[in-house]
């Protein structure tokens, strides 16, 4: 008999994919044009094209599963999404600063969390024209055909990170190449799942659409995003803003990655 739940996941992966590139197909109509932008209280950008993104995304969704809770970057918190067992999870853009200088690697970010976990996660860059999915359990797809990580030959790891944390690495005399800068976390993230990422970072502040995403997409290729200061990050709990982070293909480089997020950010008190 086929699992219940897997075909409600399946359902819901169908429509988390139609409404992602329908919001892609509205993003990128915004892209590289005068574009109406504000600063957060937080300091970040926001552009119309976030809102516009952010408003289609959450009709489409929530009136397709109105029991579902919502969180997104673009929204304003609505504490009911706690008392619910499966909530979406959405960046409208991710790599807004990126979006607003006409680069072409931001993304979409959908994650379907129930229990705390991503479930369905569904990451879109639409100018780039790739496609990330997964389904827990089932792996995890670009473009429809299984991600497989590509192997270099004769370079060191590659690591995009920070200035203060690239000093921290080369104090130790870690032999890395310093890798592109990404303005998309989620992009950046699943660049280790890829190969062309060997190590991908975050300071610490990243927030649940930040990350949610990635995560299921690692996580189904073997490798785990982490919070140097918990270990495995949950989502959809009250707080939803997480310590330093870290994905890598090369755990033998965990330990000094670690320690360095550590000592350059600190971790949040208890």
């Amino acid at each position: 008999m086929a699992n219940p739940d897997m075909a409600d996941l399946q359902d819901d992966l169908d429509l988390i994919r139609n409404a992602v590139v329908g919001a892609g197909i509205i993003a990128t109509g915004f892209f590289r044009q005068n574009v109406k932008t504000w600063t957060k209280d937080n300091a970040s950008p926001v552009t119309e094209a976030d809102y516009a993104v952010d408003n289609f995304l959450k009709n489409m969704l929530t009136k397709a599963r109105p029991g579902y809770g919502w969180l997104s970057e673009e929204t304003a918190d609505d504490p009911l999404r706690l008392e619910c067992r499966r909530v979406f999870v959405v960046d409208p853009i991710d790599g807004t600063r990126g979006f607003i200088r006409g680069e072409d690697s931001w993304t979409i970010c959908i994650a379907l969390v129930e229990d705390g976990q991503p479930k369905v996660s569904v990451l879109y860059a639409p100018i780039r024209d790739e496609l990330y999915e997964a389904v827990a359990g089932h792996g995890a797809l670009l473009n429809k055909s299984p991600i497989k990580r590509r192997n270099r030959l004769g370079a060191g790891p590659v690591i995009p990170a920070p200035g203060a944390v690239h000093r921290e690495l080369e104090e130790r005399g870690i032999d890395y190449v310093r890798g592109p800068a990404l303005p998309s976390l989620a992009y950046r993230l699943v660049q280790v799942a890829t190969g062309v990422l060997d190590v991908a970072v975050a300071r610490r502040g990243a927030q649940d659409w930040d990350i949610a995403a990635p995560a299921l997409i690692l996580s189904e290729c073997n490798y785990t995003l982490e919070d140097v200061c918990v270990g495995v990050p949950r989502f959809n709990k009250r707080e939803i803003r997480h310590g330093a982070l870290a994905a890598m293909s090369d755990l033998t480089l965990k330990d000094d990655v670690h320690d360095v997020l550590r000592k350059v950010y600190g971790c949040p008190a208890a």
